[in-house]
């Protein structure tokens, strides 16, 4: 059996590697920055002593401590000025490789001349890492590097080329050059040796103990990184426990630097890199192999379930197509968030083609697709044809107006950016026009908010405008309180989110009106026009009405003429497929299947994610000639949804939680779900800072006017639907 053989084994290397660029690119810019502020905090405070007492600086520099080829008072100007000037400008990233170059030879001096100490060789080491590599991505240098290039500013373009330079060719050195000094003083420790205490820091390497034998294997350069952490972490164990090396930060730093970007060029690492890239070379970000001939797989949708489908069949031998109408994923479950001003669109949607730029057997294109031909075996999208062996149908779902669709202008649902940013413009726009307004029956239209549907959607969406107008509007408007907005929930039903726990809907509906809302249970909504809403009979004037009470499937059923249900989903077969075109399968909201115990696949993230992986590993096994995996099993992991900035409820069968916990819970949960590492520190940011300051979003007001809108509205004229097919 060889390598090449082992079709598990380049994606576990792929993993390893991606993790290692995690880190790299992730924490790394953050590990830059803290070693930059502490190096820089030592050479600062020393600075500042010195000018505080300077007739005792110029007493030692004379006496204690003189250089013998440098006036007294030449040293001491001198010496100040190289700590305090360097350390302010490494501290901010900005001449970064100067500044480093001139402490790190002040950090010999002082070591060869002063006094001779481990932390003086951990800074000029550590400076020297500096002078050639220069600053992370958190630094002023990075920041104008490219307007400085492209500048007229006199040696600007020459700087930024020369530090390219240096760092590409003075980079294997110093990594070859640390990762050597490094062993030499963990193994000159561990066997006793101590005649290169001048050079090496053997004092501080001897807190390592037997764990300094890891040190051996920076010589070579094999499993450097791995190494690096484990003495990190070691040091740093023995650090809090008060023993360990007597520079545990410094000691941290120079292996953190080693662990994050590698040994270099010249070790047995890098040479097991190349080797494997050679024999895999999807690693280096080239095909592993030809397209030409290979099954056609189709993915028509790039939500939850899409993406699912994707990414499981990332490394198998099929010609993937993802189709979808935006160039983006939406994490729809905080759409509401966005409706709210509590969060940007940015913050929950990610670049799809950006997801897949590593995987070259997936090919994403932004269209809208209009039907589909099963006999000829192609997807219609955009007046081209696109011929398929095996399809998927992820195309989501749409907003019900259970035959009503003339309410729609009246009453947006929740589905895309668009109708997010859209319902913000409405309640942001109720509360500016009535500051305006005089007359009172007027603004009690306008300052009165309907959410109709009591189920997550509806729940979120009512905390989030009573705390939105409670906490997040206070002192803002002069003619009225934005405390006194009335927000009512109508809900068809005898009881608030029907899929919950009784106790955890009695829980809901309580935390809702100590927040304000009011909740109309068993109420029948009849008649939505521009001026409110007829509830049972009972005429509510309100100028904002927002609809989550249900959805409708895409036309995907149309498309196959494939039997639905009645909310249009198309009913599959036990593995997904459509009834008489196994090749052809559907998922997510749009599929009807029974696999949860029995009864019918809620529609949420979890269950289009579960679907979407299920479908591949179908694929897999077709085109592998392998096995089927069997019948499709929904896995439930549970309901969870907030209510306002404390409180939650989350059901996962087992265990139901509510309030605090719930809430923090929740938010965990969410957080993970996002796609993309900025995604998630920005909306963890975002959200902890409402938190503190009950300070939500920007409030803009955006998309098409408000005289547009009620034109549209008076009019009677219905928005075009698009078709959901991506």
């Amino acid at each position: 059996m060889t390598l090449s053989s082992i079709r598990w084994l380049p994606r576990v290397i792929s993993f390893a590697a991606g993790t290692l660029r995690f880190l790299e690119q992730g924490a790394g810019p953050v590990v830059d920055l803290v070693i930059r502020l502490g190096l820089a905090q030592v050479f600062f405070v020393s600075a500042v002593l010195k000018l505080a007492n300077w007739d005792n600086a110029l007493y030692l520099s004379a006496h204690e401590y003189p250089v013998s080829w440098m006036d007294p008072v030449t040293a001491a100007w001198l010496g100040v000025t190289v700590e305090f000037a360097g350390a302010v400008l490494l501290a901010a990233g900005l001449a970064t490789r100067p500044a480093a170059l001139a402490l790190g030879v002040l950090a010999l001096v002082i070591q060869f001349n002063y006094s001779a100490l481990d932390t003086h060789l951990f800074w000029a080491a550590i400076c020297a890492w500096y002078a050639v590599r220069g600053a992370g991505p958190l630094s002023l240098d990075r920041l104008i590097a490219r307007g400085l290039s492209d500048s007229a500013i006199p040696l600007g373009a020459g700087a930024v080329s020369l530090a390219a330079i240096v760092d590409a060719r003075g980079a294997p050195i110093i990594q070859l050059a640390l990762r050597l000094w490094l062993a030499a003083a963990l193994l000159a420790a561990a066997l006793g040796g101590d005649d290169a205490a001048l050079w090496l820091p053997l004092r501080s390497a001897g807190g390592f103990g037997e764990w300094a034998l890891l040190g051996a294997l920076f010589v070579p350069g094999l499993a450097t990184r791995v190494a690096g952490l484990l003495l990190m972490g070691f040091a740093g164990g023995l650090a809090m426990a008060g023993a360990g090396p007597d520079t545990p930060f410094l000691w941290g730093a120079a292996l953190a630097l080693l662990a994050l970007h590698g040994p270099g060029w010249w070790s047995l690492d890098a040479l097991i890199e190349r080797t494997l890239k050679r024999r895999f070379p999807e690693l280096g970000g080239r095909p592993a192999f030809s397209l030409d001939g290979l099954p056609r797989v189709v993915i028509v949708g790039a939500g939850f379930g899409g993406l699912a489908c994707a990414v499981k069949l990332a490394h198998a031998r099929v010609a993937v197509t993802l189709i979808d109408r935006h160039n983006y994923h939406l994490f729809q479950p905080l759409l509401y968030q966005v409706a709210t001003a509590a969060l940007s669109p940015g913050d929950i949607a990610t670049p799809v083609r950006g997801l897949f730029r590593e995987h070259f057997n997936i090919r994403v294109l932004l269209g809208q697709v209009t039907g589909v031909d099963p006999k000829r075996q192609e997807v219609v999208m955009d007046g081209q044809r696109l011929p398929y062996d095996h399809l998927v149908l992820a195309t989501g779902a749409a907003h019900s107006y259970f035959g009503r669709d003339d309410w729609g202008p009246y009453a947006p649902g929740l589905k895309r950016v668009e109708d997010a940013t859209e319902v913000r413009r409405r309640l942001l726009t109720a509360f500016e026009r009535a500051e305006a307004c005089d007359d009172t029956a007027e603004r009690q239209a306008l300052l009165t908010f309907i959410i109709v549907g009591g189920g997550p959607t509806g729940v979120e969406l009512a905390g989030a405008i009573a705390e939105l107008a409670r906490f997040g509007m206070e002192k803002e408007f002069r003619n009225f309180d934005p405390a006194s907005a009335r927000i009512l929930l109508v809900q068809a039903g005898p009881r608030l989110l029907p899929t919950f726990p009784d106790a955890l809907s009695a829980e809901t509906r309580g935390s809702l009106e100590k927040l304000g809302v009011e909740i109309l249970l068993n109420s029948r909504v009849e008649a939505i026009d521009d001026a409110g809403v007829l509830v049972s009979g009972k005429r509510i004037p309100s100028r904002t009405v927002l609809w989550a009470a249900g959805v409708i499937a895409s036309p995907a059923a149309r498309w196959l003429g494939a039997e639905a249900d009645n909310a249009g989903r198309v009913k599959v077969e036990n593995d997904l497929s459509v009834p008489g075109l196994p090749n052809v399968f559907v998922i997510g909201d749009t599929a009807a299947c029974n696999a949860w115990n029995g009864h019918p696949v809620p529609g949420l993230a979890p269950a289009a994610k579960q679907g979407g992986a299920y479908v591949a590993k179908v694929i897999r096994a077709r085109v592998e000639g392998r096995a089927h995996p069997g019948p499709f099993v929904y896995h439930h992991l549970g309901s969870l949804a907030t209510i306002g900035r404390k409180s939650a409820v989350v059901d996962f069968g087992f265990i139901k939680l509510s309030g605090a916990p719930a809430w923090w819970l929740w938010g965990a949960v969410h957080i993970g779900f996002l796609i993309g590492l900025r995604n998630r520190v920005s909306v963890m940011f975002d959200w902890f800072w409402a938190y503190l300051t009950y300070r939500t979003g920007t409030r803009l007001i955006t998309s098409r006017g408000e005289h547009d809108a009620a034109a549209t509205a008076g009019a009677g004229t219905q928005p075009k639907r698009q078709a959901l097919g991506a």
